[in-house]
């Protein structure tokens, strides 16, 4: 990445990916804010219906006159995404050449699991770009449920639900802390691991961190049927160093 264009080529806007949290539009932080407001072309991942959670975090923060470019995702195993991203780029590039900065919203934090990646590895070998980091949903809802994840030289893993059955096991299983994203109908085979593992009592579900529909479950209150995408499972450290103590 670089923050200015090369001397021999003409001025070009400049790309910002910037995270908005997890979902509490006050966890944005300050340069993000200053960011969003100041950029006159807001681009944002959307479903097919134009809803998009991206949008919804800073929709009380843009602007009438900014310019909005929806990017929209299939938001399905069974379709790739990236003409999806093929096309954003394209229009998001034609800005940047007309000289105007591009704010990319991404829910959580940019280079971890976000959709603005996808745009980075098209764009930031072209254009000035700067990603500002944003408060991942992994921490928030390790945060919101009151776990501490790690202490000391714990090891922790964030997995995929999507991962295949023995490698899912396997990564939790050599693991002393673990966040488990992607749930939806993944949930079951999640639980099952957990229950063979012993780290059921341990597990918490958490499910739109921040947000006031949040929810904080034991793993066996919950219903595989009903576990939206934006869900996880925080499994804290059993390494408290004060249990050590009083032992």
């Amino acid at each position: 990445m670089s923050d200015r264009p090369a001397l021999d080529q003409p001025s070009t806007g400049k790309l910002y990916g910037i995270g908005v949290g997890p979902g509490d539009p006050e966890l944005l932080t300050l340069k993000a804010h200053r960011l969003l407001t100041a950029a006159s072309v807001v681009a944002y991942p959307a479903a097919a219906d134009g809803e998009s959670v991206a949008r919804a975090i800073v929709a009380d923060f843009l602007r009438p006159e900014q310019l909005e470019v929806p990017i929209i995702l299939p938001f399905s195993p069974r379709q790739s995404a990236q003409p999806s991203y093929d096309r954003g780029a394209a229009e998001i590039a034609s800005h940047l050449q007309g000289g105007r900065d591009v704010v990319v919203l991404c829910e959580g934090e940019p280079m971890l699991y976000g959709s603005f990646m996808y745009l980075l590895d098209r764009l930031a070998d072209r254009f000035p770009t700067e990603v500002v980091p944003g408060i991942s949903s992994t921490l928030a809802a390790a945060a919101v449920a009151g776990l501490p994840l790690t202490y000391r030289q714990d090891v922790l893993t964030i997995a995929p639900a999507t991962l295949d059955r023995s490698t899912l096991r396997d990564r939790l299983a050599h693991s002393d802390a673990a966040v488990i994203i992607k749930l939806g109908r993944h949930f079951a085979k999640v639980r099952s691991i957990l229950t063979e593992l012993g780290l059921l009592e341990r597990a918490r579900y958490v499910e739109r961190a921040t947000l006031p529909t949040q929810q904080i479950r034991p793993i066996g209150a919950i219903d595989p049927a009903h576990v939206p995408y934006w869900s996880l499972i925080v499994i804290p450290s059993a390494n408290n160093p004060r249990d050590r103590q009083e032992a």
